[in-house]
């Protein structure tokens, strides 16, 4: 069985951040990742430091991959099926391979949960569909916004989306939405449409959104998907990990999760989900698991 000083599961922004800061700090690494992060899957952020005419999700993740291969990270496909702990570390399993690794940044995200909408790639590709007004909110300005929603969480993103544009329109999934009556006032006082009959489309016409439902049909520039998440942190939490009612991982200023030795980074960890929260969310695991790494072994260490 192949050993190292760290396993990093997950190759998004955050586990190529983490993976390449304890690679300078000379320790080895494996990083071990099946390819479906949502990061990827990004059209365009303008919102990233650094790229003042944008950057495109794929882009940046094979340009932070071959960085990391560069300082001698290793790399193994798959998804890692199981995490325990071994001989003082941790052992992962994926594809009929495991491997040991003294610590482990658990980077492995989190998924958009996505609406009933054909094409979706193409939706996302022309700005019609997004999922987070927090990285492109700025993008909507002035447009015809409309939000899907099933809840609470769907009503406060129409609220936030509100700041960029006098046009919002809420519209429930499945119908009426169960929502607070202090949430119902504030939308009123937002000028926030609200639909509540239930959808019968959602569907792209000639850059445009087309939503159907029952008292009608309503034109959008872009759609926001306000269905939630799914957060990946099954590895962690089944080895006992502090987590949110959603998943979302506890940990402290090191990135430390609850359990010795388990660090996490990225859009598993609660907190704001961002490209340049995730790395640097990982650069501070990288640098407390190499100061929690013994000395031994480094190369030239006499």
């Amino acid at each position: 069985m192949r050993r190292y000083d760290a396993l990093v599961i997950g190759g998004g922004p955050a586990g190529l951040a983490g993976a390449l800061y304890l690679a300078r700090f000379r320790r080895r690494v494996l990083l071990v990742d099946e390819g479906r992060g949502r990061a990827a899957r990004i059209p365009c952020t303008h919102n990233l430091p650094g790229f003042p005419d944008g950057v495109a999700g794929g882009a940046l993740v094979a340009a932070m991959r071959e960085q990391a291969g560069r300082h001698g990270v290793e790399f193994a496909a798959g998804r890692v099926a199981g995490l325990a702990h071994a001989d003082g570390g941790f052992e992962a399993t994926w594809a009929r391979q495991r491997a040991w690794g003294a610590s482990v940044l658990l980077a492995t995200g989190a998924s958009d949960r996505a609406p009933p909408m054909p094409y979706l790639a193409d939706a996302l590709r022309r700005g019609a569909l997004r999922y987070c007004p927090v990285c492109d909110g700025y993008e909507a300005s002035g447009q015809r916004v409309g939000v899907l929603a099933d809840g609470e969480h769907g009503a406060r993103e129409a609220l936030y989306l509100r700041h960029f544009s006098d046009r919002v329109t809420l519209f429930g999934l499945a119908g009426a939405l169960e929502l607070a009556p202090a949430t119902r006032r504030a939308l009123r006082r937002a000028v926030v449409q609200c639909v509540e009959a239930p959808l019968a489309s959602v569907r792209l016409w000639r850059g445009t959104v087309r939503v159907r439902h029952a008292d009608g049909q309503t034109t959008c520039d872009t759609v926001y998907c306000a269905l939630g998440m799914d957060v990946h942190s099954q590895l962690a939490v089944t080895l006992g990990a502090r987590h949110d009612e959603g998943g979302c991982l506890w940990t402290d200023r090191h990135q430390r999760t609850s359990v010795p030795g388990l660090y996490a980074a990225g859009d598993v960890v609660r907190g704001l989900n961002q490209i340049s929260v995730a790395t640097g969310g990982a650069a501070i695991a990288a640098a407390a698991m190499h100061l929690a790494l013994p000395r031994e072994g480094v190369p030239g260490d006499g």
